[in-house]
């Protein structure tokens, strides 16, 4: 392991960038639907071993600057770029008019994000030292720049490390302590200890941490998920997962068809009133027009309701401009009383860029762009979130597509709330990596607020999770069918102060204490 990482170091040029691009590469097999999370223990020592290297010629910041935001920014890009590929298949669904942007999301993305784990690289090295304390360094930078990639620019938390520590329900438990953020930090701890191999300096102290940290998570996990109670509240709930083809949905010839699949999917027969669902969720934009235009539709739900029954489905909502306005458009979740009246509806607050509105779209309208987004938008923005009472005792709080993947966003208005509700259609992306990976980060915000999860997706993957992250019940990708479950709506308890992101900083500020006192320790000694 000596020579190895001695190899390592004193790799350049081409060779230096080829090996961090093929260890980031590496790194994303960790993520669903892989979980090869071992390959973590491989890519973070090659890392730290090319940041042990990471030193230009001349002297000052940017010798040292320039090849370790390298080396970080190719880790990066073969990360995303082998974790993200999937992306591209939505420009695939009309490659007519798209295909020629494939190459910008495919490979312009990643080499975007590429940038955050660029810094994440130089500002470890800037806090470099030896043995223990450079991997110290490496997952202080890390947190704190993962946490800058979920907030920055709209914020695109999506493949974080974290999530590679926490394959299993056994395993995610730890998220309901320290969020996201803190275990992207412990995460890379972890994963980067190996890299003492190569000096032995700090092994023994190195192989404690580690192996205390993964001893906590499991010991902690058995211990949380023992206590889950089997026994608590439920309500009888059937979501719907229609499976249609995206080249389809929006098909005005396949309008009929679409809603009446929907229709027939909602109206099976039950085993028995005991299970008569009280609450039926359909996926995003599962209605293929607007009410507003086929008003005959919401009779037709009303037939189908019951009078103890509420529809929750995602559909696209309409405000009238006012003359010198144009009309507004909104991806919303409607809830639809038994006399298929609209009782209430909550519109998505956080929009996809370049999916569902074009940023500077002034500016970006001579490119093309805006009318690519046109095709499938634009939306606006919705105000404030709340939840939908579906009974007296139960809330939903909704949220569409991907803003299920932000863990502030979720944090913000759980206390409201004793369900999270997500619907989506992931059919833009086919059989890919994708769909599995937007699931994995759903049930990770059951676990960091402690509430059941009810998932609908157009094309899978639909679930119930328990408040614990725990999969009661699920329908794979492009599975068409109905699926009845009794939700349980027990709440587990919380450990972090205000949100699952709080307890994570506070891990990046101990992190950042110790690398300080150790500086001024070391500094000390010199003099």
């Amino acid at each position: 392991m000596e020579s190895l990482a001695g190899r390592m170091i004193l790799l350049s040029g081409w060779r230096r960038s080829l090996v961090a691009f093929l260890a980031g590469g590496l790194a994303a097999f960790a993520q669903p639907p892989f979980d090869f999370f071992a390959a973590c223990f491989v890519a973070f020592p090659v890392l730290v071993w090319l940041l042990d290297g990471a030193v230009g010629d001349g002297r000052g910041l940017r010798a040292l600057a320039l090849p370790a935001f390298k080396t970080g920014w190719w880790f990066g890009f073969g990360y995303f770029l082998l974790g993200l590929w999937w992306i591209g298949n939505a420009l695939l669904v009309d490659a007519d008019n798209f295909a020629w942007a494939l190459p910008f999301a495919v490979l312009g993305l990643p080499a975007l994000l590429a940038v955050f784990y660029g810094f994440a690289a130089l500002l470890a090295r800037l806090l470099w030292s030896d043995g223990i304390m450079r991997i110290v360094a490496l997952a202080f930078a890390f947190g704190v720049i993962e946490w800058i990639r979920s907030i920055l620019f709209t914020g695109f938390p999506w493949s974080a490390i974290g999530y590679a520590a926490m394959p299993t329900s056994l395993s995610m438990q730890s998220a309901n302590i320290f969020g996201l953020t803190g275990m992207n930090i412990l995460a890379v701890f972890v994963f980067s200890m190996p890299a003492l191999l190569g000096t032995r300096r700090h092994l023994i102290l190195g192989a404690i941490l580690s192996i205390g940290l993964v001893a906590a998570q499991f010991t902690y996990g058995y211990l949380r998920l023992s206590n889950v109670s089997d026994a608590g509240e439920g309500i009888p709930i059937r979501i719907v997962q229609p499976s249609i083809l995206q080249t389809e949905k929006w098909d005005a010839a396949e309008q009929t068809r679409i809603f009446n699949t929907l229709l027939d999917l909602t109206r099976r027969p039950v085993i028995d009133d005991a299970h008569k669902p009280k609450l039926i969720v359909w996926p995003e934009t599962a209605v293929p027009f607007l009410f507003t235009d086929r008003p005959e539709a919401l009779v037709q739900l009303g037939e189908v309701l019951d009078d103890d029954q509420m529809l929750i489905t995602g559909a696209v909502r309409a405000e009238a401009g006012d003359g010198l306005t144009a009309t507004r458009y909104y991806n919303s979740v409607v809830a639809i009383g038994p006399d298929g009246s609209i009782v209430d509806a909550v519109d998505k607050v956080h929009l996809v860029p370049f999916g569902e509105y074009v940023p500077f779209s002034n500016l970006l309208n001579k490119l093309g762009i805006e009318e690519m987004v046109q095709s499938v938008g634009p939306f606006t923005a919705g105000g404030v979130r709340h939840p939908i009472s579906v009974t007296s005792d139960m809330r939903a709080l909704p949220f569409v597509c991907y803003e299920i993947i932000f863990p502030w966003l979720v944090s913000q208005a759980a206390e409201q709330s004793d369900v999270l509700l997500n619907v989506t259609n992931d059919a833009w992306f086919g059989v890919s990596p994708g769909p599995y990976q937007h699931f994995r980060q759903a049930r990770l915000r059951a676990v960091e607020n402690g509430l059941p999860l009810v998932r609908a997706a157009n094309s899978g993957i639909s679930a119930v999770v328990d408040s614990s992250g725990r999969v009661i019940n699920a329908f794979d990708l492009n599975v068409v069918g109905s699926m009845d479950v009794v939700l349980p709506i027990e709440k587990r308890e919380k450990f972090y102060f205000t949100n699952p992101g709080t307890n994570g900083l506070i891990v990046a500020l101990g992190f950042g204490v110790v690398l300080l006192g150790t500086s001024i320790v070391q500094r000390l000694r010199a003099n």
